[in-house]
């Protein structure tokens, strides 16, 4: 990157973390191991994740998110079936219909809420709508929540377990994108099994590329009846790797204590900072303190173009929050493990300037 360039338009934006590019070294130094996820890493990575969540899980490791989402959703909803999530989810926004698609054709049922978070309330409330039994109608299926949300926030294991009490009356299940789990699990200094199989979830696809990883994911399963379902839509749409190993490695190097929170730790320290500089400047506006590694602040468009014009590169945020103001657009910045203080001091200067 060059040193002009101050770069918070994404977390995977960045390159590979230097114990992730060891482990595929090492990796590739052994020989003869087996193909299609039957060899030693691949289990050894579900023996690590079972320790890691305090729970006899089963995994799937996928080479993307988008993958990762509408594969699971499609092995816990019918054609038919009802997908509840929030209407700035990653699953309705950013995945061109794969959910939709790999479903055969399931609806989302979109819901607003605070910072990108479902209330459980609302949640009860539109699916008793729906008219369970009713054929004339999509059955609900599943619920879809973010941990942390679109909108940088984080989930308590409360907030979740009330979710998860929504599903379970309604016979439905829920699955959680964990793009940011990392971020998302330091803020909270809590448990993993706190927010997934303590508090209900059934299925989380739980992330690496956005921290830190080449390209490597893994659907975690805590319930086990949909593991057979999934296992065919794996490998009927072709991501059953034949070197599945070298996707596994990734993910048992990141999640490991000392490398997984230390790198979420850099990268939500120094939005952190970020958020803290902004605040103290006329003329903008911090929207909210950050949870996780993603900063929103609105400031006048003149600004957003002198910035853009001094190599500094963001994306402008497409969706309007409650305090929207068109004088003041608004626009998002996302640290990452590579995010230095040098950075963030310098962006934090080029501002006062303007």
């Amino acid at each position: 990157m060059s040193h002009q360039i101050i770069d918070f338009r994404s977390d995977n934006v960045t390159g590979i973390i230097p114990e992730i590019l060891q482990a595929i070294i090492r990796e590739n130094d052994r020989y003869g191991d087996t193909s299609y996820g039957y060899d030693q890493t691949t289990i050894a990575l579900e023996r690590q994740l079972r320790d890691f969540f305090d729970y006899p899980v089963q995994i799937f490791p996928i080479i993307s998110g988008t993958a990762a989402n509408a594969l699971t959703l499609a092995s816990i909803t019918p054609p038919y079936g009802a997908i509840f999530c929030h209407e700035h989810a990653h699953i309705h926004v950013h995945e061109c219909g794969a959910a939709e698609f790999f479903t055969g054709g399931a609806k989302l049922i979109l819901l607003q809420g605070q910072q990108g978070k479902l209330a459980p309330d609302l949640l009860d409330q539109k699916i008793r709508t729906l008219g369970k039994g009713e054929r004339h109608s999509v059955q609900p299926a599943a619920i879809s929540l973010t941990q942390a949300t679109e909108w940088g926030a984080v989930y308590q294991p409360d907030h979740v377990t009330e979710i998860c009490k929504v599903a379970k009356k309604h016979d439905m299940l829920v699955h959680m994108d964990g793009a940011r789990f990392a971020n998302a699990l330091l803020a909270l200094r809590c448990h993993p099994g706190d927010i997934t199989w303590r508090a209900g979830v059934d299925v989380l696809c739980l992330g690496a590329t956005k921290a830190g990883a080449m390209a490597a994911e893994v659907v975690v399963f805590f319930n086990p009846k949909p593991v057979e379902n999934f296992g065919y839509r794996w490998q009927r749409s072709g991501h059953v790797l034949s070197k599945m190993r070298f996707l596994s490695c990734q993910l048992q190097a990141f999640w490991r204590k000392g490398v997984w929170d230390q790198h979420a730790l850099q990268a939500n320290r120094l939005a952190k900072n970020l958020a803290d500089g902004i605040s103290q400047i006329p003329s903008v506006q911090l929207v909210a303190e950050p949870d996780i590694n993603e900063v929103f602040m609105r400031l006048p468009k003149h600004m957003i173009t002198q910035l853009q014009s001094q190599g500094v590169l963001f994306y402008d945020w497409p969706f309007p929050d409650p305090d929207h103001q068109e004088n003041l657009p608004l626009i998002r910045l996302v640290t990452s493990f590579a995010t230095t203080q040098e950075m963030v001091d310098r962006f934090l200067g080029l501002l006062k300037n303007i």
